[in-house]
């Protein structure tokens, strides 16, 4: 592609031997949601080898962008967008949406701008690719940085089913 997206201070695009300390991460922020959705009382650890082999898979794939940021020790943070395409309509006129997915910060690095950093190189890569609409799930935590990115109530009423 002619126009890269300019890297941000400290970010940078995961690599394989990411991918470990990645699905640490993630299994810290089902923790921080709890809850028997995100932490299902016979759940086992079979979904870290899925995720890996996953992650593993898709590492370098278009419709996919892992960013992260180094810790001392590990990543300090990271943060993942992904490009699905939909049927166009009125409302979505290409049919691409961009779903940000498992923005977290270890406990360590909080509040020093790392979520806000991984976010707007999210941003800038899904307006690389024309997406028509950015949805996400916000913590608590996360709210108020997203309201301030720009993002407002969703207009669909979520619905779900585990067929």
């Amino acid at each position: 592609m002619s126009h890269h997206t300019k890297p941000r201070p400290g970010v940078r695009q995961a690599v394989e031997h990411d991918i470990a300390e990645l699905v640490r991460l993630r299994a810290l922020l089902f923790e921080t949601l709890g809850g028997e959705y995100f932490q299902p009382a016979a759940g086992d650890d079979g979904w870290r080898t899925a995720l890996t082999s996953t992650l593993t898979d898709r590492l370098t794939s278009d419709t996919l962008r892992i960013l992260v940021v180094d810790g001392a020790d590990g990543l300090a943070a990271c943060g993942i967008g992904s490009v699905e395409q939909r049927l166009p309509g009125p409302h979505l006129r290409n049919g691409r949406v961009g779903l940000v997915i498992g923005v977290v910060t270890a406990p360590a690095y909080r509040r020093r701008g790392h979520s806000r950093a991984i976010m707007r190189g999210l941003l800038d890569w899904f307006r690389e690719r024309e997406v028509a609409r950015v949805d996400l799930y916000a913590s608590d935590e996360g709210e108020p940085l997203y309201r301030e990115l720009g993002f407002v109530d969703h207009p669909d009423p979520a619905l779900y089913l585990r067929p």
